[in-house]
C-alpha cells in the first residue's frame, strides 16, 4: 500500500489548499467591507474564526482544548505557541474566542493569492532581516494593544528546516513586548500538529490535535532586564507537553 502514499497524500494537501482559498472567495464581499477600517477587527475576527474552523473540520481535524487558565474577555495578551505547521493559524484562532488578536507574521504569506491581499491588511508583518521592519512592528503592535486587542506571536521567528528540531530557540520580540505593555504571556503547546499536517509536502492525515494552554505568565513589574528569563521560562513549559 506505500505506493498509494503519495498520491493520497497528494491530494490531501491541494484538498488543504482549496479549504484555505474557497471561504475568502466567498466571503470576499464581506472581508472587504470590514477591512476597510480597524474599528471592524472584532466583526472580521468572527469571521476568521469561521473560516478557521471551516478549515479544520474539512481536514478531518478536531481538538481538543486543555485550558490550566482561563482568558478574561476584555484582557490583552501576548499569545504564543510552537510553530510547526500552516493549520498553527487556525488552530490558535479556535482556541482564542473572545479576545480577538493580531498575528505577527512573516511578509512571505503576503504573497499568496486572495489570502494574502487580506493576510497583509489584518496582520502586523515583519521583515526578518530588516531591522527597520522589525521597529515597525513594535510601533504596530502598541497601536493594536491600546486598541485593546491581542497579539499573536509564534516566537521561534519560523520554522525550523530540519523537522526533527522539536521546538527552536525564542526570538526576543513576544517577551520585550509583553514587558513594556505589562500584559501576561500565554504559552500555549500545540501537540500534534507538525503530525497531523507538517511543512513536508507529501506527509499529513486528519486526527486529533491537542493544545495545553498553560499557566500565564506575569509581567507586572517586570523590566525589559527579566525578558530572558521570561523567556526561557516559556520555552521550558511549551517544550515539556512536545516531548511525549
Amino acid at each position: 500500500m506505500k505506493f498509494l502514499k503519495y498520491p493520497i497524500t497528494f491530494f490531501y494537501r491541494i484538498w488543504f489548499y482549496l479549504l484555505v482559498l474557497l471561504p475568502i472567495i466567498v466571503l470576499a464581499p464581506i472581508l472587504l467591507v470590514l477591512v476597510i477600517s480597524e474599528k471592524t477587527y472584532p466583526q472580521f475576527y468572527k469571521v476568521a474564526r469561521f473560516w478557521a474552523k471551516f478549515v479544520l473540520w474539512g481536514m478531518g481535524f478536531y481538538y481538543r482544548i486543555d485550558w490550566d487558565e482561563k482568558l478574561e474577555k476584555g484582557q490583552s495578551y501576548m499569545l504564543i505557541a510552537n510553530h510547526t505547521s500552516m493549520t498553527d493559524i487556525m488552530l490558535m484562532l479556535v482556541v482564542v474566542k473572545n479576545n480577538p488578536f493580531v498575528f505577527v507574521g512573516k511578509k512571505e504569506l503576503a504573497k499568496i493569492p486572495i489570502f494574502g491581499f487580506f493576510y497583509k491588511r489584518v496582520c502586523i508583518l515583519v521583515d526578518r532581516s530588516s531591522s527597520k521592519s522589525r521597529y515597525k512592528v513594535f510601533e504596530l503592535a502598541q497601536q493594536r494593544l491600546h486598541q485593546g486587542l491581542s497579539i499573536c506571536i509564534f516566537p521561534e521567528g519560523g520554522v525550523p528546516d530540519d523537522e526533527s528540531v522539536i521546538l527552536d530557540q525564542f526570538k526576543d520580540g513576544a517577551f520585550r513586548l509583553a514587558i513594556e505593555h505589562q500584559i501576561p504571556i500565554v504559552p500555549m503547546s500545540f501537540i500534534d500538529n507538525k503530525k497531523r499536517f507538517s511543512f513536508t509536502f507529501f506527509s499529513g492525515k486528519p486526527g486529533r490535535m491537542r493544545v495545553k494552554v498553560h499557566p500565564f505568565i506575569t509581567t507586572k513589574g517586570l523590566t525589559l532586564e527579566d525578558k530572558n528569563q521570561i523567556k526561557e521560562q516559556a520555552r521550558n513549559v511549551i517544550l515539556k507537553d512536545l516531548k511525549y
